[in-house]
Protein backbone atom coordinates (compact mmCIF):
# COMPACT_ATOMS: atom_id res chain seq x y z
CA UNK A 1 0.00 0.00 0.00
CA UNK A 2 1.02 3.23 -0.75
CA UNK A 3 0.74 6.05 1.95
CA UNK A 4 3.09 9.01 1.02
CA UNK A 5 3.67 11.63 4.32
CA UNK A 6 2.70 14.64 2.44
CA UNK A 7 -0.49 13.49 0.87
CA UNK A 8 -2.48 14.71 4.08
CA UNK A 9 -0.83 17.96 3.65
CA UNK A 10 -1.64 18.08 0.13
CA UNK A 11 -5.69 16.84 0.05
CA UNK A 12 -6.24 19.78 3.22
CA UNK A 13 -6.86 22.01 0.34
CA UNK A 14 -10.61 21.76 -1.73
CA UNK A 15 -9.06 21.06 -4.60
CA UNK A 16 -5.58 19.29 -5.88
CA UNK A 17 -4.24 17.16 -8.20
CA UNK A 18 -0.93 14.79 -8.39
CA UNK A 19 0.53 12.38 -10.26
CA UNK A 20 2.73 9.10 -9.72
CA UNK A 21 4.34 6.59 -11.84
CA UNK A 22 3.40 2.67 -11.78
CA UNK A 23 5.36 -0.38 -12.76
CA UNK A 24 2.36 -2.36 -15.00
CA UNK A 25 -0.35 -3.73 -13.19
CA UNK A 26 0.23 -2.96 -9.58
CA UNK A 27 -2.13 -2.18 -7.50
CA UNK A 28 -1.62 1.51 -5.65
CA UNK A 29 -3.35 3.02 -3.17
CA UNK A 30 -3.75 6.50 -0.77
CA UNK A 31 -5.91 7.24 2.45
CA UNK A 32 -8.42 9.68 3.26
CA UNK A 33 -10.06 11.24 6.28
CA UNK A 34 -13.26 12.33 5.45
CA UNK A 35 -16.05 13.78 7.89
CA UNK A 36 -19.54 12.65 6.89
CA UNK A 37 -21.00 13.71 3.40
CA UNK A 38 -18.62 15.02 2.00
CA UNK A 39 -18.50 14.93 -1.91
CA UNK A 40 -15.22 13.35 -3.44
CA UNK A 41 -14.97 13.74 -7.21
CA UNK A 42 -11.77 12.33 -8.74
CA UNK A 43 -10.54 13.07 -12.53
CA UNK A 44 -7.97 10.68 -13.37
CA UNK A 45 -5.72 10.09 -16.48
CA UNK A 46 -3.49 6.62 -17.11
CA UNK A 47 -0.35 7.15 -19.78
CA UNK A 48 1.83 4.57 -20.86
CA UNK A 49 5.56 4.77 -21.34
CA UNK A 50 6.41 4.64 -25.50
CA UNK A 51 9.55 4.04 -26.40
CA UNK A 52 9.30 4.94 -29.84
CA UNK A 53 7.97 8.24 -28.98
CA UNK A 54 10.07 8.71 -25.79
CA UNK A 55 7.30 9.70 -23.72
CA UNK A 56 3.99 9.18 -21.64
CA UNK A 57 1.06 8.75 -24.19
CA UNK A 58 -2.48 7.85 -23.78
CA UNK A 59 -3.01 4.47 -25.81
CA UNK A 60 -6.89 2.88 -26.03
CA UNK A 61 -5.64 -0.46 -24.60
CA UNK A 62 -5.50 1.00 -20.89
CA UNK A 63 -7.93 1.17 -18.49
CA UNK A 64 -8.08 1.92 -14.86
CA UNK A 65 -9.74 -0.09 -12.42
CA UNK A 66 -10.82 1.97 -8.87
CA UNK A 67 -12.04 1.05 -5.89
CA UNK A 68 -12.49 2.56 -2.52
CA UNK A 69 -13.46 1.37 0.80
CA UNK A 70 -14.53 2.36 4.23
CA UNK A 71 -11.50 1.11 6.19
CA UNK A 72 -13.17 2.02 9.58
CA UNK A 73 -16.47 -0.24 8.27
CA UNK A 74 -14.68 -3.49 7.77
CA UNK A 75 -13.16 -2.30 4.27
CA UNK A 76 -16.94 -1.78 2.77
CA UNK A 77 -16.55 -1.13 -0.99
CA UNK A 78 -18.36 2.02 -1.93
CA UNK A 79 -16.96 2.71 -5.45
CA UNK A 80 -15.99 -0.47 -7.72
CA UNK A 81 -15.36 1.43 -11.55
CA UNK A 82 -13.81 -0.05 -14.32
CA UNK A 83 -13.35 2.26 -17.25
CA UNK A 84 -10.93 3.59 -19.97
CA UNK A 85 -7.49 5.69 -19.37
CA UNK A 86 -9.23 8.90 -18.79
CA UNK A 87 -12.29 9.44 -16.61
CA UNK A 88 -13.87 10.29 -13.30
CA UNK A 89 -14.79 8.92 -10.37
CA UNK A 90 -17.44 10.32 -7.46
CA UNK A 91 -18.40 8.80 -4.00
CA UNK A 92 -19.88 10.83 -1.00
CA UNK A 93 -18.78 9.63 2.07
CA UNK A 94 -21.84 7.99 4.27
CA UNK A 95 -19.74 8.35 7.64
CA UNK A 96 -16.58 9.76 8.98
CA UNK A 97 -13.70 8.08 8.73
CA UNK A 98 -10.36 6.42 6.87
CA UNK A 99 -10.73 5.79 3.16
CA UNK A 100 -8.97 4.14 0.86
CA UNK A 101 -9.03 5.04 -2.75
CA UNK A 102 -6.84 2.80 -5.19
CA UNK A 103 -5.91 2.93 -8.62
CA UNK A 104 -5.18 -0.58 -10.68
CA UNK A 105 -4.07 0.20 -14.26
CA UNK A 106 -5.52 -2.95 -17.16
CA UNK A 107 -5.23 -3.58 -20.55
CA UNK A 108 -9.37 -2.78 -21.59
CA UNK A 109 -9.05 -5.27 -24.47
CA UNK A 110 -8.14 -8.50 -22.53
CA UNK A 111 -10.91 -8.51 -20.23
CA UNK A 112 -8.58 -6.26 -18.02
CA UNK A 113 -5.26 -8.44 -17.89
CA UNK A 114 -2.29 -6.82 -18.22
CA UNK A 115 -0.16 -8.77 -20.72
CA UNK A 116 2.59 -9.76 -22.84
CA UNK A 117 5.53 -6.83 -22.98
CA UNK A 118 3.91 -4.45 -21.42
CA UNK A 119 3.55 -6.68 -17.86
CA UNK A 120 6.06 -4.16 -16.41
CA UNK A 121 5.14 -1.07 -18.89
CA UNK A 122 5.17 2.32 -17.12
CA UNK A 123 2.31 4.26 -16.07
CA UNK A 124 2.11 7.71 -15.55
CA UNK A 125 -1.30 8.23 -13.08
CA UNK A 126 -2.67 11.76 -12.92
CA UNK A 127 -5.50 12.10 -10.17
CA UNK A 128 -7.14 15.47 -9.58
CA UNK A 129 -9.32 15.17 -6.77
CA UNK A 130 -12.11 17.51 -5.43
CA UNK A 131 -12.68 17.26 -2.10
CA UNK A 132 -15.79 19.36 0.13
CA UNK A 133 -18.90 19.86 0.36
CA UNK A 134 -21.55 19.60 -2.07
CA UNK A 135 -22.15 23.38 -2.33
CA UNK A 136 -18.87 23.88 -3.05
CA UNK A 137 -17.97 20.95 -5.06
CA UNK A 138 -20.85 22.54 -7.36
CA UNK A 139 -20.01 26.12 -7.37
CA UNK A 140 -16.88 25.05 -9.09
CA UNK A 141 -19.18 23.94 -11.86
CA UNK A 142 -21.20 26.88 -11.86
CA UNK A 143 -19.71 28.62 -15.17
CA UNK A 144 -21.18 25.36 -17.05
CA UNK A 145 -24.06 24.84 -14.87
CA UNK A 146 -24.98 28.80 -16.04
CA UNK A 147 -24.10 27.26 -19.80
CA UNK A 148 -26.50 24.38 -19.20
CA UNK A 149 -28.93 26.80 -17.64
CA UNK A 150 -28.70 29.33 -20.57
CA UNK A 151 -28.98 26.20 -23.41
CA UNK A 152 -32.18 25.31 -21.85
CA UNK A 153 -33.84 28.63 -21.94
CA UNK A 154 -32.94 28.90 -25.23
CA UNK A 155 -34.31 25.68 -25.80
CA UNK A 156 -37.76 26.48 -24.09
CA UNK A 157 -38.02 29.81 -25.84
CA UNK A 158 -37.42 27.96 -29.43
CA UNK A 159 -40.27 25.20 -27.88
CA UNK A 160 -42.51 28.36 -27.37
CA UNK A 161 -41.32 29.59 -31.06
CA UNK A 162 -42.40 26.31 -32.89
CA UNK A 163 -46.03 26.28 -30.04
CA UNK A 164 -46.75 29.57 -31.80
CA UNK A 165 -46.38 28.46 -35.19
CA UNK A 166 -48.34 25.51 -34.74
CA UNK A 167 -51.30 27.72 -33.14
CA UNK A 168 -50.89 29.98 -35.83
CA UNK A 169 -50.64 26.78 -38.54
CA UNK A 170 -53.67 25.89 -37.05
CA UNK A 171 -56.25 28.67 -37.14
CA UNK A 172 -55.27 29.50 -40.48
CA UNK A 173 -55.95 25.65 -41.50
CA UNK A 174 -59.10 26.43 -39.75
CA UNK A 175 -59.54 29.52 -41.61
CA UNK A 176 -58.93 28.01 -44.80
CA UNK A 177 -61.09 24.85 -43.95
CA UNK A 178 -64.07 27.10 -43.38
CA UNK A 179 -63.53 29.10 -46.40
CA UNK A 180 -63.48 25.66 -48.92
CA UNK A 181 -66.40 24.62 -47.22
CA UNK A 182 -68.52 28.23 -47.74
CA UNK A 183 -67.31 28.25 -51.08
CA UNK A 184 -68.28 24.18 -51.80
CA UNK A 185 -71.52 25.22 -50.42
CA UNK A 186 -71.83 28.41 -52.86
CA UNK A 187 -71.04 25.66 -55.62
CA UNK A 188 -73.27 23.27 -55.00
CA UNK A 189 -76.21 25.72 -54.43
CA UNK A 190 -75.47 27.21 -57.57
CA UNK A 191 -75.41 23.81 -59.64
CA UNK A 192 -78.96 23.53 -57.54
CA UNK A 193 -79.80 26.46 -59.29
CA UNK A 194 -78.77 26.06 -62.68
CA UNK A 195 -80.16 22.41 -62.75
CA UNK A 196 -83.46 24.31 -61.88
CA UNK A 197 -83.01 26.44 -64.47
CA UNK A 198 -82.38 23.82 -67.08
CA UNK A 199 -85.06 21.42 -66.32
CA UNK A 200 -87.44 24.80 -66.14
CA UNK A 201 -86.00 25.75 -69.42
CA UNK A 202 -86.58 21.95 -71.03
CA UNK A 203 -90.37 21.66 -69.72
CA UNK A 204 -90.97 24.98 -71.23
CA UNK A 205 -89.12 23.82 -74.77
CA UNK A 206 -91.08 20.44 -74.43
CA UNK A 207 -94.29 22.40 -74.07
CA UNK A 208 -93.69 24.47 -76.42
CA UNK A 209 -93.02 21.88 -79.14
CA UNK A 210 -95.98 19.74 -78.07
CA UNK A 211 -98.36 22.96 -78.68
CA UNK A 212 -96.52 23.62 -81.86
CA UNK A 213 -97.26 20.05 -82.96
CA UNK A 214 -100.69 20.07 -81.81
CA UNK A 215 -101.20 23.55 -83.93
CA UNK A 216 -99.60 21.98 -87.11
CA UNK A 217 -101.93 18.81 -86.42
CA UNK A 218 -98.95 16.74 -87.03
CA UNK A 219 -100.06 14.92 -83.72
Amino acid sequence: MWRPSLLAAVLAVPSQALHFFMDGAVQKCFFEELPKDTLVVGHYDAKVWDDNAKNYIAKPDVGVFITVEETFDNNHRVVAQRGSGTGKFTFSAADSGEHRICVIPQNVQQGGAWFGKDVHASVKFTLDLAIGETSKIESTDKGKIDDLSQKIRDLNSRLQDVRREQVFQREREAEFRDQSEHTNTRVVRWTLIQLAVLGVTCAWQLSHLRAFFIKQKLT
